[in-house]
């Protein structure tokens, strides 16, 4: 459930297609774009972009929408991000004819130090950060190519000509695809060359590493990651949205303690803290109000404590960023279908002083747990000289985070 080796030494960017027509849904939408819809208040391409962002290995992502829709695109998004900034860059690109053309329009606005690339359907808004960094592992390990598949449930027949069936096709050999799919760059760049060369028409991009005798992995997918394609599918959203799923309050409580006089630079929230005059002793990158957040998270998912799944005494973890630790947390949750509404955290210290920081920290905290800041609270305190904390031999934090957990 939990990465257990980070590797972060190449840049990966995502793509995001959401340039498609829909022609399959344009009565029941009347009219309407399917990626422009709103779900819980967010059009529908908005809730990819959060969890693709939220992923720490993810650096940039490229966002593929309709010619005509591209100042539509990028007045929505310049509202959205006034009221939550995302914490990677993106791009916005017109899409193409066909879902290929758009991927190459994409694939053309890469910066130069993008070595891997995740491509993945706007229509697809339930996938969790759990898969993207399946797809992610894959490449990592030296796969060029790795896509998420899910065995069918269905018995498969092959039909002829006439409707009869002519065989029935072994399901330990099939495999319903999904998105993202992940690629190395230079691969998938080549694969479609050679496809525009052929006019190769294709489904999805694994396709075009198929035709050219590539191999591509198939990594477990995510029931979950269903696509809105047909008007059935809309019953998805409307079933979330009325909140059908009966659902109870749950609250996870999480505490951190570190020592001052060590080598790593005092941070907090994600937060450098630039004026400090004290460093921090630990084994990750030693922010505290990240690791209690981070336990506080789990404790809502009843899932034990940060050091039983990141322990400090394995080197993997030796200087990691927290906010990967708190991803990880983030994304146990959304496993277990818990909807975080409210954070309270409290920070104890002499020094160094938080409040020329707070508006940072709260605003950075929203945007790792995909909150509003109206959300997120941080208070901080002295202990009026008592204890350790008051002779300022170091720094506690502690957290309460609030949730909706599935009966």
């Amino acid at each position: 459930m939990f990465r257990k080796e980070i590797l972060m030494d190449r840049q990966t960017w995502a793509i995001l297609l959401a340039a498609g027509r829909a022609e399959r849904l344009k009565s029941a939408l009347g009219g309407r774009s399917k990626q422009f819809v709103l779900y819980r208040g967010l059009p529908l391409f908005w809730h990819s972009v959060l969890t693709l962002a939220a992923v720490p290995r993810i650096d940039g992502l490229v966002l593929v929408f309709p010619e005509q829709a591209l100042e539509r695109a990028s007045a929505s998004i310049r509202n959205l991000t006034s009221k939550a900034p995302l914490r990677i860059p993106y791009i916005i690109v017109p899409g193409g004819a066909e879902r290929q053309d758009s991927v190459w329009n994409a694939l053309n606005s890469l910066p130069r130090e993008c070595d891997r690339l995740l491509v993945h359907d706007a229509a697809r808004p339930f996938l969790g950060a759990a898969l993207v960094n399946r797809v992610l592992d894959a490449l990592e390990s030296g796969h060029s190519a790795a896509i998420p598949g899910l065995e069918p449930v269905d018995t498969i027949k092959q039909a002829d000509e006439n409707g009869f069936a002519r065989t029935t096709l072994p399901r330990s050999g099939l495999r319903c695809i999904q998105t993202p799919q992940g690629f190395d760059r230079q691969t998938l760049l080549q694969a479609h060359i050679d496809g525009r060369e052929k006019k190769l028409l294709v489904t999805d991009d694994a396709a075009m590493l198929e035709a050219a005798g590539k191999r591509v992995l198939i990594v477990p997918g995510e029931p979950g990651n269903r696509k809105i394609t047909t008007e059935e599918d809309l019953a998805l959203l409307e079933m979330d949205d009325k909140g059908k799923t009966p659902l109870r309050p749950c609250t996870g409580f999480g505490y951190d303690v570190h020592r001052y006089g060590g080598n790593r630079p005092c941070k907090l929230g994600g937060i450098l803290i630039e004026s400090a005059k004290v460093t921090i002793q630990a084994h990750s990158d030693g922010d505290a109000l990240l690791h209690a957040l981070t336990d506080a998270l789990l404790g809502c998912a009843a899932a034990g404590d940060i050091g039983q799944h990141f322990p400090d005494s394995d080197a993997r973890y030796d200087g990691m960023n927290s906010a990967v630790f708190l991803s990880e947390a983030l994304e146990l949750l959304g496993e277990r279908g818990i909807i975080l509404t409210h954070v309270d955290m409290t920070v104890v210290a002499q020094l160094p002083k938080i409040s020329p920081f707070r508006a940072a920290i709260r605003k950075n905290i929203a945007h790792l747990l995909h909150l509003e800041e109206d959300r997120i609270n941080l208070k901080a305190t002295t202990e009026e000289g008592l204890g350790f904390t008051g002779a300022g031999q170091g720094i506690k934090a502690m957290a309460i985070v609030s949730g909706l957990a599935p009966e």
